[in-house]
């Protein structure tokens, strides 16, 4: 098994939350497969650089959403990857 870098866990995770439109942090990292020690690392530099956003409902549960700027990066990495399938690189 390939060990996933940084760019791709990034990827999987805003994948996530796109096709979900709004999901708990809890089920996030389950389906992006990552322990709850690096999914806080992530969630803070992913909400520092404004590519999700987090809500609390009046109950207090917390809510992971895509921003533009985190769907801005899916457009661009999806371009990069296909330009490195076409070169074969």
């Amino acid at each position: 098994m390939v060990k996933r870098n940084k760019l791709e866990i990034i990827k999987d995770i805003l994948i996530i939350i796109k096709e979900n439109n709004t999901i708990r942090p809890t089920p996030l990292l389950r389906k992006a497969n990552i322990s709850s020690d690096r999914s806080v690392e992530y969630f803070n530099e992913l909400i520092k650089k404004r590519f999700i956003e987090e809500k609390i409902d009046k109950d207090g549960n917390k809510f992971i959403s895509l921003r533009e700027k985190g769907l801005k990066f899916l457009e661009k990495y999806k371009t990069i990857i296909e330009f490195i399938d076409e070169f074969e690189l």
